[in-house]
């Protein structure tokens, strides 16, 4: 597993997470850490532009075309990452209430 997902380039994603992979309080220190570490070796593989090399890329290839279920660290925080950064986000009112309808009334003449 040593010569798998090996990368020169730390990974981050500045859109979803600005303050960092740690700080945003998704993922666990080793999450975050493998996150930064093999972040850009999971991208390439999942996107194609890079071919696997062992067994193990392989598998996670695998996974991330849904032909697999993840099984290992990496493949784990990945699909984990995947799932945080695909869901839409949420959206929050100061009020904490409903947005308000206006409500059209009908006032049709029935006599004749």
């Amino acid at each position: 597993m040593a010569d798998s997902f090996f990368t020169t380039n730390r990974y981050f994603d500045h859109k979803n997470y600005p303050r960092g992979f740690s700080r945003h309080g998704c993922f666990s220190i080793r999450e975050a850490q493998l996150l930064e570490r093999c972040g850009n070796a999971y991208n390439d593989l999942n996107s194609g532009k890079r071919e696997p090399i062992t067994e193990d890329e392989r598998q996670f290839v695998a996974v991330c075309h849904g032909k697999l279920a993840p099984l290992n660290e990496h493949e784990k925080v990945w699909f984990k990452y995947t799932e945080y950064t695909r869901r839409p986000k949420r959206f929050h009112t100061l009020t904490g209430g409903k947005p308000q309808m206006d409500v059209v009334e009908d006032y049709t003449d029935t006599e004749d």
